[in-house]
């Protein structure tokens, strides 16, 4: 596989990660520009990131990219993803792909009219521990897998973690819950760890998703604490009909139907001397649930991920293989539109019904699996 030739459209947090992954690994991705409307403000970021900026899509597409990633405000997405389609233009997008169920569906058709080439950067399943999760799913470790616990991950992210690891797919199901408050004294913020023991108040959605082929889910979430908190975790219990994941604890039965029970152990280069820095792959004994792609490479989990939504969509470009479409994208953040209408009306069921890209007509390809 030759260099991934990509644009970049967007300058804000997002968006830098993909000029680190890109600095990172220049034999295997090509930054061809970023688009920055502002040319004041692209100057300056230009200058900062050591990066070619233009000003227009078309001084961008004159770049010669094999796709654009698109990384700007969530509410200007749905507007500009379909005048990427209009053109022809292959789109790796950021999360979320609307804000309301009409945005939704107007980009669903606009996919369709124009047979736009897309894949959305949904990246935790990608991110070596849910891979390994998931990968412990699908060789049959936990059986027929029957609910899930998540207390890791907000909004779309949740439920994109439980479809995936319940099956779901497409189908309807019912939420309701209720969102509590709790104070918690904040330990990290933008300028690191946080000494002044200052409290703050954080919302914690409770909600329960039963879908109409049996399967539960029960989504916890904690925000802002949950993701920048050395205080509150993420927790995740998975449960089979032979067997569970609880956290990095794995306990299942064997052919033989003994009790095993096994801990999840994380392989990073660059620890106690060793001169590399790296992760590596994550071993359930003796086994390799998951390996990096990019061994070698200073990334965190999430340029990990990140990375990999690159690498899946030049695949997808190549050889026709989604690995989180449109249809996805669109069905998990419709399912976050659901998650808060419950939440608005609190212990009161909130029922899902079959959206347009989850009808018959949908292409083959879009079928609600993830490929790790």
């Amino acid at each position: 596989m030759g260099k991934i030739r990509f644009g970049l459209i967007g300058s804000g947090w997002r968006a830098e990660f993909y000029i680190r992954i890109a600095k990172a690994l220049p034999e295997q991705f090509e930054l061809t520009g970023v688009l920055i409307r502002s040319e004041e403000k692209g100057v300056g970021f230009g200058e900062k990131f050591q990066v070619p900026v233009v000003n227009t899509l078309d001084a961008l597409l004159k770049t010669e990219p094999e796709f654009v990633v698109l990384a700007i405000k969530r509410g200007m997405v749905t507007d500009y993803l379909i005048e990427l389609f209009e053109r022809g233009i292959p789109v790796l997008s950021e999360t979320p792909p609307g804000e309301s169920e009409d945005a939704l569906v107007k980009l669903w058709e606009a996919y369709r009219k124009y047979n736009g080439k897309i894949q959305v950067a949904e990246q935790y399943f990608l991110q070596p521990l849910y891979a390994a999760w998931y990968k412990a799913i699908t060789d049959g470790k936990l059986g027929e897998v029957e609910n899930i616990n998540i207390s890791s991950l907000h909004g779309y992210h949740g439920a994109a973690i439980i479809r995936q690891f319940l099956g779901a797919g497409f189908g309807n199901c019912k939420i309701y819950g209720k969102r509590y408050w709790f104070d918690v004294t904040e330990t990290y913020g933008r300028e690191g760890m946080v000494f002044d023991g200052e409290v703050a108040a954080c919302s914690r959605d409770r909600l329960t998703f039963e879908f109409d082929n049996g399967k539960t889910a029960f989504f916890d979430f904690s925000d802002p604490a949950q993701y920048h908190s050395f205080i509150r975790t993420r927790q995740l219990t998975v449960q089979g009909t032979r067997g569970e994941i609880d956290d990095l604890t794995i306990r299942y039965l064997s052919g033989d139907n003994i009790p095993v029970t096994q801990e999840l152990k994380r392989v990073d280069l660059g620890v106690y001397g060793n001169q590399e820095w790296s992760h590596y792959a994550l071993m359930l004994g003796e086994e390799f649930l998951y390996r990096s792609p990019f061994v070698g490479a200073r990334f965190n989990d999430d340029e990990i991920a990140v990375a990999s939504c690159m690498v899946k969509m030049h695949e997808y470009l190549q050889e026709g293989k989604e690995f989180y479409g449109l249809a996805d994208a669109l069905q998990d953040m419709y399912l976050c539109l659901k998650m808060d209408e419950a939440l608005g009306h609190p212990l009161t069921v909130v029922e899902t019904e079959t959206q347009p890209w989850a009808r018959k007509n949908t292409p083959k390809n879009a079928s609600g699996i993830f490929r790790c």
